[in-house]
């Protein structure tokens, strides 16, 4: 299963009585999809993640904005409770059936941890996340873009990336498709586009909310954010 990425916001003196309010100004930072900028779905979780939700709601006929949200989630305020928002944004993802790029709808999960869920969860996760989704639409697929091959000087012949005779076809045929140089070049400006998007949406927390500290964390990254600026540095 591919990995995910998340965002991860601590709040200075996070507190129950501030937890709804802050919790509707991080929903309305998120860049949500051009096409679809409502939420679809609210899930109550008191507790921890094992136990049924308290409550849910489909947010998808209401058409539902920060707001709406905040208002259904201040109904269930308990400090041993999250609250988890879905929606959608828009990331450049490659399609390997047709070889091109997408600028197109992902799952977007934003939650809200009261201090008490899940064993104090907070602590470590953020008292606010954000699921990014998948880790390669802002690290690249397999280290493709290291500082070797994402290299887009005036060099006569593209730098070689290595094939393993044991990998998926599927695989195979991507990295086939990014030996050449213009395909990488254009997976990297793809991709770069993808983080600048995500940091433009730290910046816009940063300015909404009295921020303690952030962490962009991956399940395949020792350190994502290293990554992503050695991503953007790259020419």
């Amino acid at each position: 299963m591919a990995n995910h990425a998340y965002l991860r916001v601590w709040t200075r003196d996070f507190s129950l009585e501030k937890m709804i309010p802050e919790f509707a100004r991080f929903l309305t930072t998120a860049p949500l999809s051009s096409a679809h900028d409502t939420f679809d779905e609210l899930i109550v979780q008191a507790v921890d993640p094992g136990e049924s939700p308290v409550a849910e709601w489909d947010l998808r006929p209401l058409h539902a904005g920060p707001a709406e949200v905040a208002a259904m989630a201040a109904q269930h305020l308990h400090s041993d409770t999250a609250y988890i928002a879905s929606a959608t944004w828009d990331l450049w993802a490659f399609d390997i059936d047709t070889l091109k790029w997408q600028h197109k709808q992902q799952p977007l999960e934003l939650s809200c941890h009261g201090l008490d869920y899940d064993d104090g969860i907070a602590c470590s996760a953020g008292h606010f996340q954000a699921d990014l989704g998948f880790e390669h639409f802002f690290t690249g697929h397999g280290r493709l873009l290291t500082p070797a091959t994402a290299d887009h000087s005036s060099e006569p012949a593209p730098r070689a990336i290595s094939f393993n005779s044991s990998e998926h076809p599927v695989e195979h045929t991507f990295r086939q498709w990014m030996a050449a140089s213009n395909n990488l070049k254009e997976y990297h400006a793809r991709t770069r586009e993808n983080i600048q998007q995500l940091f433009r949406w730290v910046d816009a927390i940063e300015r909404a909310l009295p921020v303690e500290r952030t962490e962009l964390w991956s399940e395949g990254e020792d350190n994502m954010e290293a990554r992503l600026d050695e991503i953007l540095a790259q020419r």
